[in-house]
């Protein structure tokens, strides 16, 4: 059923072995940490590695803004430091010299460009670092770019009219995913082990399942948004990362979780580092197959989860066919409001610092249209919305009262085509396909619940399509556990694409 097999593709091998520092790929984030801490590399090495991958696969197009200068400079500074003063520093920065890229939406470096994939964007110098931004700089990782995304990250591919096309590299006719697809390409075609994303609507899950990753949607509140803004589009959006390995994923969790000054709500931080180190309880896992909208999922989708759910049941898990009954229209429609809203906000905040109006030539056409819709939204349409996510909450959280974990497809369907989601086409054009894509992963971005993809199967066409697993409000441990526990019996980490 498989149509790649475990093991590095031999082309690849020889790909990896023509650029420097051939190993570097098959070692994560963790194990880069631990050769830098040994001395065995050092941070200029791998810097070197990491752009090299770069510029030998830009035909995938991973990368939308690159900051070589700034990496290079802190990246000599690092190599050249002694061993007393490398352990010293490792010590209060654990990931110290490790390459880094972040989306190019949703976050600030000071004196860099965030474009938002978007041409009113495109020389929007930051002033200041992101909360998150500051957490990564201070667990030692070194930056040296941003990814590319959709304009506003507003669907689930990643493609634009300022940075073109973002291509899977299982197949680079098809879509990697959206909106954080350039993080999960960068990743799958071995730049780097692990890179930001963030997910207002199954923006992590979704690229890691269509590239064959590992992808963990946080609580709402758990990752910092701040300092400017302390949610994202009224709590649906949330950061995090998108790696290879669980321990990657758990590790920067453990560094950067946490809030921020002006924070009220979130989850307890946890020790979830410590939660990988052992197998989970036995689970009572609920299987939902059937798309909430009564729409057919795709074949190959119920073959990954029920995939999946094997899996969970020959680990000893408990896995029955149930779903909680959610009021799905009010929820997407409100989801609409939320969305269009919070990139209103934005573009008028950006008229503000540039003194002059947005001009439609600026936007892409779907954008466009959505911001216009909501200059006519009401405050009472905003609020209403956040009250329609607040009884998904209290429905999700009921139902979890009953089971450990929620196991669904992550999409409806496969990746799609190139082009079938871009937001520069007729919006009827465009919804018959955009329908297919976050019916799993979007209720919980309402919600605020933690979700993951787990990439456990691979279609008769060699592409892969994760699992997705959701558990109760701030309940990372136990989804990183069994992420742990699944990539152990079923390892990926040897799963790579031909580039």
């Amino acid at each position: 059923m498989d149509a790649v097999q475990t093991g590095v593709r031999p082309d690849h091998a020889l790909q990896a072995a023509a650029l420097p520092l051939p190993e570097y790929e098959q070692f994560d984030a963790t194990a880069l940490a631990g050769h830098l801490r040994s001395g065995q590399l050092t941070p200029l090495e791998l810097l070197e590695a990491a752009i090299a991958r770069l510029d030998a696969r830009r035909h995938i197009n991973a990368v939308a803004m690159r900051h070589d200068e700034l990496a290079y400079e802190a990246a000599q500074r690092l190599s050249a430091l002694g061993e007393a003063e490398r352990t010293r520093l490792s010590e209060q920065a654990p990931l110290l010299g490790v390459p880094f890229a972040l989306k190019d939406l949703g976050v600030a470096m000071k004196g860099t460009v965030t474009t938002q994939g978007c041409a009113f964007f495109k020389d929007a110098v930051a002033d200041h670092d992101s909360t998150l931004v500051q957490r990564y700089r201070a667990a030692g990782l070194n930056i040296f770019a941003k990814t590319t995304t959709p304009e506003f990250g507003q669907t689930a591919t990643t493609e634009s009219r300022l940075f073109g096309l973002t291509r899977n590299p299982w197949n680079l006719n098809y879509s990697a995913g959206g909106s954080s697809g350039g993080a999960a390409v960068a990743v799958a075609a071995g730049i780097l082990p692990v890179a930001h994303a963030s997910d207002g609507g199954g923006s992590i899950r979704i690229p890691a399942s269509n590239c064959g990753l590992f992808g963990l949607k946080p609580s709402r509140g758990l990752v910092p948004m701040g300092p400017k803004m302390l949610e994202g589009w009224l709590g649906l959006s949330v950061q995090h990362v998108i790696s290879r390995s669980v321990r990657d994923s758990a590790w920067l969790l453990q560094l950067t979780q946490g809030p921020e000054a002006g924070s009220r709500t979130g989850p307890q931080a946890g020790d979830v580092m410590d939660a990988i180190a052992r197998p989970p309880r036995r689970l009572r896992i609920a299987l939902m197959e059937q798309n909430p909208f009564g729409a057919p999922v795709h074949p190959d989708c119920l073959d990954a989860v029920r995939a999946a759910a094997r899996l969970c049941e020959s680990l000893g898990h408990r896995v029955e066919v149930a779903a909680p009954q959610l009021a799905v229209g009010e929820m997407f429609a409100s989801m609409g409001v939320a969305t269009a809203t919070g990139m209103l906000t934005t573009v008028k905040a950006r008229e503000k610092e540039l003194g002059r109006e947005a001009r439609e030539d600026e936007f892409e056409r779907l954008n466009w249209r959505s911001v216009q819709l909501a200059r006519g939204y009401s405050a009472e349409q905003a609020l209403t919305a956040r009250l329609v996510f607040d009884q998904a909450s209290r429905t999700l959280d009921l139902f979890l009262g009953d089971y450990d974990m929620i196991l669904s497809p992550v999409t409806a369907a496969p990746a799609p085509l190139l082009g079938a989601m871009s937001l520069d086409q007729p919006y009827e054009d465009y919804v018959k396909v955009a329908m297919t894509a976050s019916p799993f992963t979007a209720m919980f971005n309402m919600s605020g619940h933690p979700a993951m993809s787990v990439p456990l199967h691979w279609n008769d066409q060699g592409m892969p399509i994760g699992a997705q697993f959701a558990a109760p409000f701030g309940d990372e441990a136990t989804l990183l556990a069994l992420a742990a526990q699944l990539e152990q019996a079923a390892p990926w980490k040897d799963r790579r694409p031909a580039l």
